[in-house]
């Protein structure tokens, strides 16, 4: 099984492609189950296709509450108001961003088995979501960092590019 893709790898920069309804009987149950390992293994809350290496628009997630899997997601509403909370990243090691996001979402996607559903998701699941949908349009936490905190961060992101 191979690892979490780590930056600078230019996946994580490329939007990723909606997945079509031949792909769930083929190639997305084995790579959920990839995916939710690697999410474990890493002690993570969230993964992002791209994070697996597949351009795909899917992610998994898990905040204590039990596993959940969503493909070709999108926000349909979200609140006026936002909350700023620290946030690291599975493709970022020992990097930590302050990211303002709304607190409250409703995300529109597919599930495993091609139905449509609705999470109404606050808090820890909202940003949980809003991280692993921004990954799938090729957007990181330091894209959304701070002019401040990308000048702190600058020795930490030439590091992890130089591995």
């Amino acid at each position: 099984m191979s690892g979490i893709t780590v930056y600078p790898a230019s996946i994580l920069r490329r939007p990723a492609f909606p997945v079509e309804p031949p792909e769930l009987k083929q190639e997305i149950p084995e790579l959920i189950d990839r995916m939710l390992d690697l999410m474990y293994q890493a002690d993570g809350v969230g993964l992002a296709g791209p994070q697996a290496g597949v351009a795909k628009q899917i992610f998994v997630a898990d905040i204590g509450e039990g596993p959940v899997v969503l493909l070709n997601p999108s926000v349909v509403e979200s609140s006026g108001e936002e909350e700023t909370a620290e946030e690291g990243c599975l493709s970022l090691p020992e990097i930590r961003v302050h990211v303002a996001r709304p607190k409250w979402i409703r995300v529109r996607g597919m599930t495993p088995e091609g139905e449509e559903v609705t999470y109404n998701a606050e808090g820890l699941l909202a940003r949980v979501f809003q991280h692993e949908m921004d990954h799938l349009k090729g957007i990181l936490i330091i894209d959304r960092a701070s002019m401040a905190e990308k000048v702190l961060l600058k020795s930490k992101l030439k590091a992890l590019e130089r591995r």
